[in-house]
């Protein structure tokens, strides 16, 4: 069966056909990227992508959504769109229909991908496990967070919206992060450093810290510099950063009783290299008198290039099988 996947983020839309089969996917095609900003609603996006298309959509969608799916009203963290699930057979043309939150939507990719769609960051170097909970976690507009189940022959996808638990600082620097935060926030998220937007305040407080006087930065700039090295406050903020995402995947671990921990979303994907030299490991075990539980804990980064496309695929297959 054809349908089409739909991953909806907070700057993108990504528009692929895929094809499902027995509560799998078989294939995902070429995808197509769309920039939100640049359309009104998920209804002429889709139009977009079918015009692109060139050929009749199948009357099938899977949609995954930045945003928790709670009744007939979605409104996306950090994105305006509005979206109503009853009106998709109208809007779009689809009969039949999945939605799911973007993170879910990832957590069917970690349960279905093979072995290697998936990196080894830190831990034991073994598979993911075939039971118990693994928590996905990942950086990218915001903070998405949600746990795969498995029962051996099966499981089941526990999307949440543990990207929004309070941060904890663990040393000066990073109550400095905190400080500045709060001058806009009363309340710091963990998703107020571990995303991308969050790289701005950590180069803003590390630049105070240092008393140099910076021009402002976006957070794509911050991360261009920091990527190819190019200043040494966005070096340093980028390392503060990967800091940082261990804790707080540690953390998350903890909380879901976690036998492993994917790291996903496409800045997890860009950092990768420095994710694997970088203190995240130690960050990440360094959990008091559960440091040698959180020692044995495999971490992995998902490297399939759209788990977000493909997930929401998967899970229309499962939905529908």
């Amino acid at each position: 069966m054809q349908l089409v996947s739909v991953d909806i983020g907070g700057t993108h839309a990504r528009f692929a056909i895929a094809e499902v089969e027995g509560g799998r996917v078989v294939s995902l095609g070429e995808p197509v990227t769309l920039k939100t900003a640049e359309h009104a609603s998920l209804q002429t996006a889709w139009q977009h992508f079918a015009t692109i298309h060139a050929a009749p959509l199948p009357k099938a969608a899977a949609i995954s959504v930045a945003s928790p799916i709670t009744g007939d009203i979605i409104r996306l963290t950090n994105n305006p769109w509005v979206i109503r699930p009853s009106l998709i057979p109208e809007r779009l043309g689809a009969d039949v229909y999945t939605v799911i939150n973007d993170f879910g939507a990832v957590g069917h990719a970690v349960a279905q991908l093979p072995a290697e769609d998936f990196e080894h960051l830190c831990g034991p170097d073994t598979p993911l496990p075939t039971q118990g909970v693994t928590t996905v976690c990942g950086p990218g507009t915001g903070l998405g967070v949600a746990q795969v189940f498995k029962t051996g022959g099966g499981y089941h996808v526990l999307p949440t919206e543990g990207g929004h638990v309070d941060y904890a600082p663990l040393d000066g620097i990073e109550d400095a992060f905190v400080k500045r935060l709060r001058r806009s926030f009363t309340r710091v998220s963990s998703e107020r450093i571990c995303s991308g937007p969050g790289i701005v305040a950590i180069y803003e407080t590390l630049a105070e810290m240092e008393g140099r006087a910076v021009p402002s930065r976006d957070d794509k700039t911050i991360w261009t510099e920091a990527i190819e090295g190019t200043d040494s406050i966005a070096l340093a903020a980028l390392d503060r950063f990967c800091l940082a995402l261990g804790a707080v995947a540690g953390d998350l671990a903890l909380a879901h009783g976690a036998k492993a921990v994917v790291i996903a979303g496409g800045l997890g994907l860009r950092i990768k290299d420095k994710l694997i030299r970088s203190g995240f490991d130690q960050r990440f075990v360094a959990k008091g008198r559960f440091q040698t539980l959180m020692a044995g804990i495999p971490v992995k980064l998902i490297t399939h290039p759209q788990p977000g496309l493909f997930g929401a695929a998967a899970a229309f297959a499962q939905e529908h099988a």
